[in-house]
């Protein structure tokens, strides 16, 4: 059973919709700038939307108390789900995903309490993962199966995954699925802690790269078998044809240095699309600038496709890491490769990886055409997930 893309909604640091984030990748245009939002003596690279909170709800319509995952989510969610409407033949779900949920309500609560301020007790119930997908879900009239996923980095990797599962075994017609996740102080003094936030413009599959920016934003897409596109009369922007999580539990935060679960995930997802190594166009590489994790994946693609490697690159240096919404704004940026048969280029990188000597695509390609689009997401505690995507 085919499992058609028939919508894509984007919000991130590059653009608040679809066509503004093209826009920016094929103009070079980055969305890491430096921030003092959330620390007022040192300036710090983030990938922040411009857009206020105030912005957000007044545009959306809704009201407090609401999370800024949530009003991001809802964002990309109505770009994505656009005219599509409820319907009784049409088995309907959405799965979203997050890894902070409303922990920018709740630092603010404690934050104020610590502080002995009046705290507004009704921020605390925005912070649950599950209030996102619950606000997204009543908002465009979904109640069918409602379900959240937070696997890390992989998250909304694995959202698509299960979306495309429950339509290929004949349980749903129509699944919304990506994943939101909004800065917080939590987020980025956790990377700092862990020595991999690098106070300069993070720069992917490069030898001399210390570290990623961490950024916000989300994407969605919808996910509809041959039957719900009879009734609804959407048009099929690509096809998902293969998807793979592996597991490698090799540390709690760091990918295996010889890249076994993302070797797996890659291999596993070529296998359920039926695809050669050498049929694949373009690869949106998770490309996070943390030491290990492009060295892990350098040496997983090695692995995999030789010395036959398919472009790549690295799409973070726009955006920042999104974290949990990293895997569907890439899903987005790859459904746009095949529609519109390009490259994204690798932002500020020089010079090649020691140990695998592997050059990521610098500039914005259009001589070529991409018919398979392969793209990876991983997370913490080794949760690696490839996503395949391919031209209608």
């Amino acid at each position: 059973m085919k499992v058609n893309i028939t919508g894509i909604g984007i919000i991130s640091a590059i653009g608040l919709n679809v066509h503004e984030n093209f826009q920016s990748l094929k103009s070079k245009i980055s969305g890491i700038k430096e921030n003092t939002n959330f620390f007022e003596k040192d300036k710090l690279l983030l990938g922040q939307v411009q857009q206020t909170n105030d912005e957000l709800e007044q545009q959306l319509g809704v009201s407090k108390p609401i999370s800024r995952t949530s009003l991001l989510g809802l964002v990309a969610a109505k770009e994505a789900w656009a005219e599509n409407n409820p319907n009784t033949l049409i088995r309907t779900g959405i799965i979203s995903s997050t890894s902070v949920g409303g922990m920018d309500n709740s630092e603010q609560y404690y934050n104020n309490k610590l502080k002995g301020e009046q705290a507004d007790i009704s921020l605390i119930v925005t912070h649950d993962n599950g209030n996102t997908t619950e606000k997204i879900a009543s908002a465009l009239g979904i109640s069918g199966y409602i379900n959240t996923l937070s696997t890390a980095c992989s998250s909304a990797a694995n959202a698509i995954m299960l979306g495309a599962r429950l339509i290929q075994q004949n349980k749903l017609d129509r699944v919304l699925v990506g994943g939101t996740d909004s800065l917080t102080s939590f987020t980025i003094e956790g990377f700092k802690s862990l020595m991999i936030y690098d106070e300069n413009w993070v720069k992917p599959f490069d030898q001399n790269r210390k570290g990623l920016n961490l950024g916000e934003g989300a994407g969605f897409l919808v996910l509809e078998n041959d039957k719900s596109i009879q009734l609804t009369k959407n048009k099929a922007l690509a096809e998902l044809v293969g998807w793979s999580n592996a597991a490698d539990a090799y540390h709690q935060t760091a990918s295996s240095p010889d890249g076994k679960g993302a070797t797996l995930a890659i291999q596993q997802a070529l296998d359920k699309a039926k695809l050669k190594p050498e049929e694949v166009s373009y690869i949106n590489a998770h490309g996070t600038g943390t030491p290990n994790n492009d060295l892990s994946e350098s040496v997983a693609l090695k692995t995999i496709f030789k010395d036959k490697i398919p472009p790549f690159s690295s799409t973070k240096a726009y955006t920042g890491h999104t974290l949990a919404a990293s895997g569907a704004i890439e899903a987005v940026f790859s459904v746009l490769a095949l529609q519109h048969n390009v490259i994204f280029p690798n932002l500020n990188y020089t010079t090649p990886i020691k140990e695998t000597l592997l050059e990521p695509k610098t500039e914005w390609i259009t001589n070529k055409q991409i018919n398979i689009v392969l793209s990876n997401s991983f997370g913490f505690g080794g949760n690696n997930s490839t996503l395949i995507f391919k031209k209608v």
